[in-house]
């Protein structure tokens, strides 16, 4: 881990391996203003966009504002730490980067620059299973990866996809569970964005009319490396992201059930975790079928508008467990406090999404570290403010 000098330098701009037009980036939040005039209208809104009116969206960032801090003073906090070991590893700071799908549309290679900058910040990085590169080229670029399924709808299907993940080298299996049915997000048909992209005039012009995006990523990949494809949501390459006739097959998951959990931990034998836990009875399910972790998440307001902030039923799925499993969180955190207020609800990591996205996007792997570096730093001053030297202990008595 960084020492402190360097952190409190990072916190000022002053870091010297950050990239001179980086530097004015101050805080996750100024990454997603970068992203909005870099990526053309349909990509951002897919990436910023929630289900119906995101009133879940909304509640996740309120759910934070309205908890407040009651710090220790006068507490020696020089050699303080924010180290957090899960699953018998050791990282450097308590937040990761959560799934993100087609990142290699948004930022060039970003899957991989994701991962990369994840690994070289000793974090965890969750590869999204609706991605454009093959979970085996990252996996090569960053072999401490998790990768995040979508289980398919029929067994064999599904079986052969765990299969790939094992023979691929991953360690950690997410499964999402919050999508039976795809939600109505009603922004992207606004916003000109489907699955797979169809052609179009408007496209077209949205491309044109951001030219660094069209030639640094979009460009650069045909040239590079062809016509992406989902390439991981089965066994086998999957649907052109850009075709006019392609449908992305999502279908048969309304039917899966706890029983499909049990079979693919007797088949799974790394880590497993059930991500899109809001339910207490659910965190139990979990952790009787043998889910090595869970990740309480309303898929950042992407899924179910109206579905309860996970910060809101935390403690009372952590009370529910009661430490039998691994209890993460995502949903809403955009910086360092938000990080150590999840933390004190009871979870033991905690996931960030979009500000990663958007930060791979304007910067490639140096942007995700810049943006790793922030959070980090953040959470570094607030532990030293808060008078608390390790994550240990971060309690709920850290709360007024």
């Amino acid at each position: 881990m960084p020492p402190v000098k360097q952190l409190t330098q990072a916190a000022y701009g002053l870091r010297r391996d950050i990239p001179p037009r980086l530097r004015k980036i101050l805080s996750l939040a100024d990454f997603e203003l970068a992203a909005r005039r870099f990526l053309p209208r349909p990509l951002f809104g897919y990436i910023s966009g929630a289900a119906e009116d995101g009133t879940s969206a909304a509640a996740n960032r309120h759910a934070f504002e309205r908890l407040k801090y009651c710090p220790k003073v006068l507490v020696d906090v020089s050699g303080r730490s924010q180290q957090t070991t899960i699953f018998n590893q050791t990282w450097s700071s308590p937040f990761g980067i959560a799934p993100i799908g087609i990142s290699a549309l948004s930022a060039y290679r970003g899957d991989v620059a994701l991962a990369r900058a994840a690994a070289e910040e000793n974090i965890p990085a969750i590869m999204s299973g609706s991605s454009l590169i093959p979970m085996e080229t990252v996996h090569a670029a960053a072999p401490g990866t998790w990768f995040q399924a979508y289980l398919p709808g029929d067994v064999a299907r599904s079986d052969a996809l765990i299969d790939r993940v094992k023979a691929a080298g991953f360690s950690t299996l997410v499964i999402t569970v919050d999508i039976p049915v795809w939600a109505n997000r009603e922004n992207n048909v606004r916003t000109g964005f489907s699955l797979p992209l169809r052609p179009s005039l408007r496209l077209a012009m949205d491309g044109i009319s951001h030219p660094r995006w069209l030639l640094g990523t979009f460009a650069r990949t045909l040239f590079n490396h062809g016509m992406p494809h989902f390439e991981n949501s089965f066994a086998t390459r999957g649907a052109p992201m850009l075709s006019a006739t392609a449908i992305r097959d999502t279908t048969g998951r309304d039917h899966l059930s706890w029983s499909d959990i049990a079979r693919i931990r007797r088949r799974w034998s790394g880590n497993l975790v059930i991500k899109g836990i809001l339910d207490a009875d659910d965190a139990l399910r979990a952790v009787e079928i043998g889910a090595d972790g869970i990740i309480v998440s309303n898929h950042g307001g992407r899924q179910l508008d109206g579905a309860i902030e996970p910060l809101h039923v935390l403690p009372r799925i952590c009370d529910a467990v009661g430490g039998r499993t691994v209890v993460m969180m995502d949903s809403g955190i955009r910086r360092g406090g938000d990080v150590l207020k999840a933390l004190a609800l009871g979870a033991q990591f905690v996931f960030v999404g979009r500000p990663f996205m958007y930060a791979a996007a304007v910067g490639g792997t140096p942007g995700v570290r810049h943006a790793i570096s922030l959070l980090r730093d953040e959470v570094d001053r607030n532990m030293a403010m808060l008078g608390k030297r390790s994550i240990g202990e971060i309690d709920r008595e850290l709360l007024a």
